[in-house]
């Protein structure tokens, strides 16, 4: 099975998870009158839009290197992992609003009606589905490596951390009394500030990749490393590296010595090329430039 149709499944199974939960969780907010569970219906809601948008750019970003784009299409995946994380930030400030006018209306001497069962079983549900939902998932976009896919997953485990918080809070609304009915808005602004924790770390990083954010400096030793292993080569230099959706380019100048014929210098840089490709994937965009050593004196 090819990788988009690899990402096409596991999104699918996500969004027939999430499809079934919002529908529940509207039906068990609603006739249990939770907030807390109308506002994780919500995010669920988003996560099934979130599916949609992966499905639709995973597509483009499985193109081919073409005119337009030499590098090929694989941005258009990050550009999903940052829709991604705008969704989940308007999701969660939708909740926060809309626990801290409850919690206002409580503070005002409204009374708040009691949460029913139905809704905390919903939460419980919801907690035990997508949970299993996050962990088959995280383990696909690991292993396709695809940051559209793990950004996914995350809304699937927020989705089960902030059925948490909803548990938690209709719970205590149901065992502790008409007292403490304020529990379940109070419960939907802690999930929705939990939301916005996770959407940052999303947008972090499809904002980094999108301005051209280098790798990280562990990997970037690791490739100094690798280029350094070849005799004959010294003083990798002015190296540049970037994502490129779930790929990488590779830019680097290195030293030989001047006195190699030009196909002895290429055949070194192509040994150079194939071993980063080795290393990080058949489409990885690697340019090696050779200059002469500094004196013309052959490396030992």
């Amino acid at each position: 099975m090819t990788r988009e149709k690899e990402i096409y499944k596991v999104t699918l199974v996500g969004s027939a998870g999430n499809v079934a939960l919002l529908t529940f969780k509207f039906v068990a907010g609603i006739l249990g009158h939770s907030s807390a569970m109308i506002a994780d219906a919500v995010h669920s809601l988003s996560d099934f839009i979130t599916d949609l948008v992966v499905l639709v750019f995973v597509k483009i970003s499985a193109k081919p290197q073409d005119e337009s784009h030499d590098y090929g299409h694989g941005k258009f995946e990050t550009v999903a992992s940052f829709f991604i994380g705008l969704g989940l930030v308007a999701a969660a400030t939708g909740i926060i609003v809309s626990g801290v006018v409850k919690f206002v209306d409580w503070l005002g001497g409204a009374q708040l009606v009691a949460p029913g069962k139905l809704a905390l079983w919903a939460a419980l549900l919801s907690i035990l589905v997508k949970e299993g939902l996050y962990r088959y998932t995280i383990h696909y976009g690991k292993s396709l490596d695809s940051q559209a896919v793990i950004a996914n997953a995350w809304h699937h485990r927020s989705d089960a951390m902030s059925s948490i918080g909803a548990a938690i809070g209709i719970g205590g609304a149901i065992l502790l009394g008409d007292r403490w009915t304020v529990l379940d808005p109070l419960a939907s602004v802690v999930v929705g500030f939990m939301l916005v924790k996770v959407a940052v770390g999303l947008l972090k990083g499809s904002i980094g990749e999108l301005t051209e954010c280098s790798l990280p400096v562990e990997t970037v030793q690791e490739i100094v490393g690798i280029i350094k292993s070849f005799p004959g080569v010294s003083e990798p230099h002015n190296l540049r590296t970037r994502r490129i959706g779930n790929h990488i380019a590779i830019e680097t100048h290195v030293r030989m010595d001047g006195n190699l014929s030009l196909n002895e210098a290429h055949d070194q840089a192509t040994e150079i090329e194939h071993e980063l490709k080795r290393r990080y994937g058949a489409d990885t965009h690697v340019t090696v430039h050779m200059e002469p050593t500094k004196d013309n004196t052959p490396i030992a």
